[in-house]
């Protein structure tokens, strides 16, 4: 059975493909490094600047310019290479990586080939029913990100067909890490969730080293995706095709499973698998994009302006004491030492809220104040300002004082959130935005007495109401006492003198 997408492509029924053939994956992940400054020089290692402005000779490749290695991003390879359980090279060489496109404006990209910062590694990759998957990892080898070229004038976006290409080099010599794993093999008609899943945990684990803010929407963590079959039974690998620069989770999952069944309606046609990479359409299909190059035709040779890099035994054992407990592993303790369901954890994970909720226990508040506050008031917030939770200008520990004022009565829940919008707004700490909106709740009761007794004398008829017994009357003179003290009073108290007044 095959079926026909907006691609034109035609495609075999996925119970077909899974009866018929064994996928195999590999998976390369390019993961740019947070370091301030770029790779091979001093230029500011910064997303989101003006073009062209985060550039010097260096990383434009100008004629007599010397490269220099960025140690900060030699330590950060050495982590994750451990987070990965991989052997660090004692000894390795940088190499040029030579090809043409205006991408990289010197014609090479500096890489290494033969020689990578961290090999034979394995990352468990936990699955959704609970299990984990081990996948193999190759390698993972330093170089740096190329430039990013705009398309004007196709309908794709892509060079085909485009009247004008613009050319950014600010991102030209950002600390690249690719992270290649083994033939990923047995996965069977698992195998695109266990490549979104692989992908995730690569994700999560980056994240919690602090090495990258892998934010795949702005292209710093990217996928190339390979997929190939073969007939069951056999040994032999199929012919593979790489799928580039996925940039989410969900079209890595959709990539494979695309691939798969494309490349299953091609060879049940008796035809060939073309050797490619392909573009990836967030529609959900992939189309052809050059013939996939072998080693020996980007002419590798050792770079000869770098230097060996040799890691000391020392310098690797005490990066190894820095690698943080798995976040998964982490999460479990977490979700256990809280008491939330796993619709709750994975809820709170989505929305990006967990860490900052951590970090905001952390401060000496309880989880589900915490989680209140990230997971309703803030999370709206950032929804109002298209921006991700993290990146809203306020800080677990200002959420952490904001709760803390709760508590002591100083604020009340509806003062408290006035607080935040404050905060968020760029006036100060929780402190300063109480003190300059004058915020804090009145705590002299002879002043609001004083209101109680204005609201009554201007309610006759409620207070008549209140002492005939219909206590639910007083809410009329707590909601006018509120109202003239600014919601600055305790309304419980409000209504505890007020029913005394008429009683």
């Amino acid at each position: 059975m095959t079926s026909v997408t907006s691609a034109t492509a035609p495609l075999l029924d996925y119970d077909e493909v899974i009866a018929t053939y064994e996928p195999v994956l590999g998976l390369e992940v390019h993961v740019e490094l947070s370091t301030a400054t770029k790779m091979f020089c001093g230029c500011a290692n910064r997303f989101g600047g003006e073009p062209n402005t985060q550039v010097c000779p260096v990383c434009l490749g100008l004629p007599g310019s010397l490269p220099v290695l960025n140690g900060a991003a030699v330590e950060s390879a050495i982590r994750i290479g451990l987070a990965l359980n991989c052997d660090i090279a004692p000894w390795g060489r940088f190499a040029r990586k030579n090809y043409f496109y205006p991408d990289q404006p010197k014609n090479y990209q500096i890489s290494q080939y033969d020689e990578p910062i961290a090999v034979n590694g394995y990352l468990d990759v936990p699955l959704d029913d609970g299990t984990t998957w081990r996948i193999e990892i190759e390698r993972a080898h330093m170089e740096e990100d190329t430039g990013k070229l705009t398309h004007l004038g196709s309908d794709t976006g892509r060079i085909a067909g485009a009247t004008t290409s613009l050319a950014d080099y600010n991102r030209s010599g950002v600390p690249l890490i690719e992270i290649v794993t083994k033939p990923i093999e047995g996965t069977g008609a698992r195998a695109p969730e266990i490549a979104r899943a692989y992908v995730t945990a690569l994700r999560d684990l980056l994240r919690a080293l602090d090495v990258s803010d892998v934010r795949m929407d702005q292209g710093s963590m990217r996928c190339d995706s390979n997929v190939s079959l073969k007939p069951i039974g056999r040994a032999e690998f199929g012919t593979r095709t790489e799928t580039k620069n996925v940039n989410s989770l969900k079209s890595v999952e959709v990539a494979v499973h695309y691939e798969m069944r494309r490349q299953a309606a091609v060879l049940d046609a008796g035809g060939t698998v073309t050797q490619e990479t392909r573009h990836f359409h967030e529609d959900g299909y992939t189309s052809p994009g050059r013939s996939k190059e072998t080693a020996q035709d980007y002419r590798y040779f050792p770079e000869p302006d770098l230097e060996p890099v040799a890691p000391s035994a020392e310098l690797v054992e005490r990066l190894r004491q820095t690698i943080p407990e798995l976040p998964w592993l982490s999460r479990k303790r977490i979700q256990d030492d809280w008491g939330i369901s796993d619709e709750v954890m994975r809820d709170l994970v989505n929305i990006g809220a967990l860490d900052l909720i951590a970090a905001t226990v952390a401060e000496g508040v309880s989880s589900d104040q915490a989680r209140a506050w990230w997971g309703n008031f803030l999370v709206q917030k950032a929804n109002e300002k298209a921006v991700a939770l993290e990146d809203l200008p306020i800080t677990p520990a200002q959420v952490a004082a904001v709760v803390k004022l709760v508590d002591d009565g100083t604020l009340s829940n509806k003062l408290a959130r006035q607080v935040v919008e404050g905060v968020l707004a760029g006036e100060g700490d929780p402190e300063q935005v109480m003190a300059d909106r004058g915020l804090a709740m009145v705590r002299d009761e002879s002043l609001i007495q004083a209101a109680i007794d204005e609201a009554l004398a201007a309610q006759p008829d409620i207070v008549e109401k209140i002492r005939g017994g219909k206590v639910a009357a007083a809410g009329a003179i707590v909601g006018a006492v509120m109202k003239a003290t600014k919601g600055q009073a305790d309304a419980a108290r409000v209504r505890e003198l007020v029913l005394a007044a008429c009683s």
